[in-house]
């Protein structure tokens, strides 16, 4: 497949996957941003002020290497947390921010421990998320948000912004959505079960899982 042909088969993707998060109510209004690496090492970004829900292919944000906006509408004022993930894991191949409902509850908690966000309640949690650091507040846009999710994005590939939101960064757009989606079904778990006993994995448990998965 040539760059030109992959490029805009990722273009329709993005579209597509916003748009299922979108009807899903995994996101809403302009919330939210989507962007998937290119081969020259670039990306492209959902735009600011657009809805997940209503994406124009040609329209989506172009950033090159370099992180300078070359094509499309003007990208989200976030796009820096994309920039800090792909810096940290060149693997990365993509990262989703949303304000998922139940992942944003989870973020406003106090008391919550901000080394690992939710327990290890199911091995689906463990195997797609693992440990989730909480970022403290800042202002969206606030460049000094960038630089606090940049000390944890070599470690952790999902973090979780303080009043605000998850960042998750997959090997694929799809293992970034699979891995959003699965925190925030996990997030929701934990505020049902909030005032029950809860019996988790056991470290135990979640140490087997990683050696088994070859999970970092």
């Amino acid at each position: 497949m040539n760059p030109a042909s992959t490029e805009s088969a990722l273009r329709e993707r993005i579209c597509a996957c916003g748009a299922s998060l979108f009807q899903r109510g995994l996101t809403f209004g302009s919330t939210g941003n989507i962007s998937v690496s290119l081969p020259d090492g670039g990306w492209l970004m959902t735009p600011t002020n657009a809805s997940l829900g209503d994406l124009d292919p040609a329209r989506l944000s172009k950033i090159d290497a370099q992180g300078q906006h070359v094509g499309g509408d003007k990208p989200t004022k976030e796009a820096f947390l994309h920039r800090v993930m792909y810096r940290q894991r060149p693997s990365c191949e993509a990262v989703v921010h949303l304000h998922s409902t139940h992942s944003v509850a989870v973020s406003c908690l106090h008391g919550i421990d901000e080394h690992n966000c939710l327990p290890p309640i199911t091995a689906y949690y463990v195997m797609r998320v693992g440990r989730l650091p909480l970022v403290p507040y800042y202002p969206p846009g606030d460049e000094s948000l960038a630089a606090a999710v940049e000390k944890l994005a070599g470690e952790h590939h999902a973090v979780l912004l303080a009043n605000h939101g998850p960042v998750v960064a997959g090997s694929s757009l799809e293992n970034a959505i699979y891995a959003t989606e699965e925190l925030e079904e996990t997030a929701k778990l934990f505020l049902l079960l909030r005032g029950s006993p809860i019996r988790p994995l056991t470290p135990e448990q979640v140490d087997e899982l990683r050696r088994r998965l070859a999970l970092s």
